[in-house]
């Protein structure tokens, strides 16, 4: 996760900050939930890891879209992009810090809630897939 999160401009390689972070990003979930934020971040991946998704595949010059299963390790990178991406939009330009974005997003996802952005990135995916079967 810290490293999704130094993927990005402004944070492109500075691992102490994006670690601060996340640690407060943690202790703010462990407020509002009273869970282990461990525990919160898995079951956000879990639900945020697309099951399908769409490659393109050539038929006589032209593109056809076909669904296809994700595989584990695909689905876990995904759904960390995802949330990182959520964190990153949440708190561009807006007075929300990236720790209290980032709890949401976790929070949000662990919950299944369509409102976060990593929810609503997998069930978009998914319906795409679902089209191209």
């Amino acid at each position: 996760l810290i490293n999704r999160l130094m993927q990005t401009e402004d944070n492109t390689g500075h691992k102490q900050k994006t670690s601060k972070i996340v640690k407060d990003a943690f202790e703010i979930v462990n407020e509002r939930t009273e869970e282990n934020p461990v525990q919160v971040l898995i079951r956000a991946v879990e639900n945020a890891g697309p099951r399908e998704e769409t490659v393109r595949l050539k038929y006589g010059g032209i593109s056809v879209p076909q669904a296809v299963d994700v595989a584990p390790q695909r689905r876990v990178d995904e759904a960390l992009k995802f949330i990182a991406q959520g964190t990153l939009s949440g708190s561009y330009k807006t007075t929300t810090t990236a720790a209290e974005a980032l709890a949401q997003q976790l929070i949000g996802a662990a919950d299944y809630d369509v409102q976060t952005y990593a929810i609503s990135q997998k069930e978009e995916k998914e319906r795409v897939a679902e089209a191209a079967r």
